[in-house]
């Protein structure tokens, strides 16, 4: 080194804070959704001398961490979200206006289906569809529970309507970012998303067209089937459930590990689990009922989407187990984890 030239100092890099405390942040995440489940079965069930509040401070910590998580995984804010969602929960709690109950409910059943969308991942195999359609249900389990324990006086049809509404919008909106826009649709992504709104238009309008206009004899023979399926199994699936929702998610998340596209037919999923996650709103809702509801409508779900998966595989050219095998096998489209952001 010439004389007179000092040494340029050695810049030392700072540890990334927001790296190191992610893996916390993730696992207090995991405790305090657990927690706050555990609260609100705690005061149903408990002994008498537990907080008659307890089951309302569960659904607060549920739906504040369901608001962070959901911002956390679409690239937003997620403490101004959490802290908005903590804001609604304890005013509805300790108010106790039936206004502010009823929103906390309802936005805790939108971001429960919302989130049990964005939760899952690609999944090139059956096997794994069938381990991420389970991801959506618990999460959306979680919610359905957190959005009753806020005590809501509601009409269940109308919010049901609502909350499928707002969670299809909202799931449209974080996906048209996450599947590429509407340019990147392509003739195959038109069809798809057309085809799940007729799909979702026809299940809710014969609902409502055969409790309005069908026959007393028809009226009477749904009825009656209603009620020996429920006397046999002990619960009946949901339509939206079993025809759209698990259907669309087990062929989005399949669809996934090959295209971004299929961001897009998940989008579908929130509507079904949109109908799981009020499923215990209203007078007289079951537990046991609403949950094995949710069982059979996902086992029934995961077949009609296993179905269409092959359909799809057929159309597409892949015909022959050797063939799914090798197109399996090639099909690792990268997506962040389940515990990151996607954007």
């Amino acid at each position: 080194m010439a004389p007179g030239r000092r040494r340029a100092p050695v810049k030392r890099r700072r540890p990334d804070l927001s790296r190191a405390l992610a893996p916390a942040l993730r696992l207090s995440w995991v405790v305090l959704v657990l927690a706050g489940v555990a609260a609100i079965l705690a005061g149903w069930w408990g002994p008498a001398w537990l907080p008659r509040r307890l089951p309302a401070a569960g659904a607060v910590t549920v739906s504040t961490c369901y608001a962070f998580g959901m911002a956390a995984r679409a690239g937003g804010r997620p403490f101004v979200s959490g802290g908005l969602a903590l804001a609604v929960g304890l005013a509805a709690v300790l108010s106790r206006m039936p206004v502010l109950a009823a929103a906390a409910a309802v936005g805790t059943a939108v971001l429960a289906a919302v989130l049990g969308v964005l939760a899952t991942t690609p999944a090139a195999r059956f096997r794994r569809v069938v381990l991420e359609v389970a991801v959506a249900v618990v999460t959306v389990a979680f919610g359905a529970l957190a959005a009753a324990a806020y005590q809501p006086q509601v009409s269940l049809m109308r919010v049901g309507y609502l909350c499928l509404g707002l969670s299809l919008l909202t799931a449209m909106g974080v996906v048209h970012r996450l599947g590429a826009g509407l340019t990147g649709l392509g003739t195959r992504g038109v069809v798809m998303v057309l085809g799940g709104l007729v799909l979702l238009a026809v299940t809710l309008a014969y609902s409502q067209a055969l409790a309005r206009w069908g026959s007393p004899e028809m009226v009477d023979a749904v009825r009656r089937g209603t009620q020996h399926v429920q006397a046999t199994l002990g619960a009946c699936p949901r339509p939206v459930e079993l025809l759209l929702g698990f259907p669309a998610l087990a062929w989005g998340v399949s669809i996934r590990a090959r295209r971004r596209q299929g961001w897009w037919v998940c989008a579908f999923g929130a509507a079904g689990l949109a109908a799981a996650s009020v499923s215990l709103l209203g007078p007289g809702r079951s537990l046991s009922g609403a949950g094995l509801s949710l069982v059979y409508s996902a086992v029934v779900g995961l077949l009609l989407g296993y179905l269409v998966i092959r359909v799809d595989a057929f159309l597409t050219g892949t015909r022959g187990r050797r063939a799914r095998r090798l197109e399996a096998a090639a099909a690792h489209r990268p997506e962040p984890g389940r515990m990151h952001a996607l954007l």
